[in-house]
């Protein structure tokens, strides 16, 4: 008599790993959205911290370090981003404040010289 193979007695980790989807989502934050890169840098010392007390494959461990990297990038990309974009609209305010007073001059000026004809 043939008995089917019996399945290991594997217990194996009581939570599935998440590396891929922190490196996925590290390269999505750094090349298209990078929004989304502090949430690959937060998912990222999660999953390391799940490895390190066994709740998670340490299998993944590379994958996930390399998703929270790519994530800090990103984040410090997007940090940039937004101080320039403020210093930008900073300028853009004061620039217009300041053309706006020259036009008002100029155009007085010009309804002045038309009144005096």
């Amino acid at each position: 008599m043939t008995y089917p193979p019996q399945q290991p007695n594997y217990q194996g980790y009581p939570e599935a790993s998440q590396s891929t989807v922190i490196l996925v989502l590290g390269i999505l934050g750094l090349v298209i959205c990078q929004v989304l890169s502090p949430i690959a840098w937060y998912l990222g010392n999660q999953e390391l911290t799940s490895i390190d007390t066994g709740r998670r494959d340490p299998a993944g461990r590379n994958t996930a370090n390399a998703g929270r990297i790519l994530g800090i990038i990103g984040t410090v990309f997007l940090i940039i981003g937004v101080v320039a974009l403020i210093f930008f609209l900073v300028a853009v305010v004061a620039l217009s404040d300041s053309v706006s007073d020259d036009f008002g001059e100029i155009s007085e000026n010009v309804l002045g010289a038309l009144a005096a004809r």
